[in-house]
């Protein structure tokens, strides 16, 4: 086993600051270049993409490879059923995932590798639409692609110029530019990105006040015409520190809350009716807003409960408890 040999040059905390800074001009350099020269090519893929009933299979070679993966990820979290096929494992049995319904984007630095000539072979036999990210115009890849989209011809990152960087950096940009024209072409919204990230900090901003509120025998509602007595059992039993008051035709006419029941204390408020102390109107949210933005109307209008309005009738009530144990805030 041979030792680690050092790098007898020693750099400064500037010298690393100077090489990162080089690193990121020269990508960023590469993704202006290629934004400035997108045209019809890139918008034919977009309409071709868009055509596929089946999947998007996505494949590349090595460091190809990984930003093919990631490509593929993106396109199935934003609307559009995608995986990733590795091209060796594609030549033993892998290309039976691919079906005439699908479309398969390969990536390939040179255009040349090898190991994608079975795929590609495969999509020109059954007439399945390839379209090619290639780093370099008129290679193999680029002539035998339904649309070949060229990176620009710009030096890589890396000192020696050997090291995949920019042309990386280029192709995972260029697949996002794919994924989100897609997106907004089928009007992918907030609600259907959070149908496929139901987990994590993401999962929590996207939260509808639907999946936090409570309702049925938790709301707490009282009719107009109750005494106020009944309306503090029901305000105790329900434990939100309000009850929602509700008019002949079952809409929300007002609130009574903690604050109502101190401004209006005196020796005969129990024997008072509802609308005599309820404040009326009251702020509310609908089942299909975001949490986050209930949060925000709360926070703005300085209360902490929420009746939750459909069709003119309360549904629901949400407590601010309810959005920060949910991890919305």
């Amino acid at each position: 086993m041979s030792k680690k040999t050092t790098n007898p040059n020693k750099t400064t905390k500037a010298d690393d600051l100077r090489t990162a800074r080089s690193v990121l001009e020269t990508e960023s350099r590469a993704i202006n270049v290629m934004a400035k020269g997108l045209g019809n090519n890139f918008v034919n893929a977009v309409d071709m993409l868009q055509k596929i009933s089946g999947r998007v299979v996505v494949t590349g070679m090595g460091k190809s490879g990984h930003v093919a993966r990631k490509i593929a990820a993106t396109f199935a979290s934003t609307g559009k059923p995608s995986f990733f096929v590795h091209p060796g494992e594609a030549s033993h049995g892998d290309l039976g995932m691919i079906q005439q319904n699908d479309g398969v984007i390969a990536l390939s630095n040179s255009g040349e590798t090898a190991e994608l000539s079975d795929i590609v072979a495969y999509t020109r036999r059954y007439r399945i639409p390839l379209v090619g990210i290639i780093g370099r115009a008129d290679s193999t890849l680029d002539q035998q692609s339904d649309i070949g989209l060229v990176i620009p011809d710009e030096p890589e990152a890396c000192p020696m110029g050997l090291a995949p960087t920019t042309s990386t950096t280029a192709m995972l940009a260029l697949g996002d530019a794919l994924a989100v024209c897609l997106l907004e072409r089928e009007g992918f919204t907030a609600e259907d990105f959070h149908g496929f990230h139901p987990g994590g900090k993401l999962g929590q901003r996207l939260l509808k006040v639907s999946d936090l509120m409570h309702g049925g025998k938790e709301l707490p509602l009282i009719s107009k015409d109750a005494s106020m007595s009944d309306a503090l059992i029901e305000m105790t039993s329900k434990s939100f520190g309000v009850v929602g008051v509700v008019g002949p035709k079952g809409g929300l006419d007002g609130v009574v809350t903690d604050g109502d029941l101190r401004r209006n204390m005196n020796p005969g408020l129990l024997k008072q009716k509802v609308s005599e102390i309820m404040t009326k109107g009251g702020v509310s949210a609908s089942p299909d807003q975001l949490a986050s933005e209930a949060v925000a109307i709360m926070n703005e209008n300085k209360i902490t409960t929420l009746f939750i309005i459909q069709d003119a009738k309360p549904v629901g009530i949400l407590h601010i408890h309810d959005c920060l144990r949910a991890g919305v805030a």
